[in-house]
């Protein structure tokens, strides 16, 4: 119980943390933004974003889990940080980048809801907000 706490509290932080790093978004300090988002990538999940982009979306649930012993609750984190690079690279204008963090984003989250046994009113939010924005970004680029 103390463990499920405590990833718990770890996922509220890192929710915080990237409400800032959406704010520098929104204020056209990307860089700051880029930063920012690459340390939380090392400090939680102690590797750099570059390990996790050259995953393929198909099968990083389960590599990260039978290969690299992450939790559930790391990879709710990364599904996270995909989320807040999506907004980071259509901010860029790179819609397309932006459309395959979304992606990845939305299947871990999917995964995520599929694999535990509570439901998250935050996580059916996500998802249903990562459907709407891939389908809007893929309206867009044709």
């Amino acid at each position: 119980m103390y463990q499920k706490d405590y990833i718990l509290r770890l996922i509220e932080m890192i929710r915080d943390l990237i409400m800032g790093i959406l704010g520098l978004i929104k204020k056209g300090q990307l860089e700051q933004a880029e930063q920012q988002l690459e340390n939380l990538y090392y400090d939680f999940l102690k590797e750099d974003s570059a390990f996790f982009n050259t995953i393929p979306a198909e099968v990083i649930t389960t590599k990260l889990l039978r290969e690299h012993n992450y939790t559930h609750g790391h990879l709710e984190i990364l599904a996270l940080l995909f989320d807040a690079e999506a907004e980071l690279q259509e901010a860029r204008g790179k819609k397309d980048l932006s459309t395959d963090f979304s992606k990845k984003a939305l299947m871990i989250f999917e995964f995520l809801e599929n694999e535990q046994k509570t439901y998250s009113l935050g996580r059916a939010e996500k998802i249903r907000g990562l459907r709407e924005k891939i389908k809007k970004l893929s309206e867009t680029n044709f």
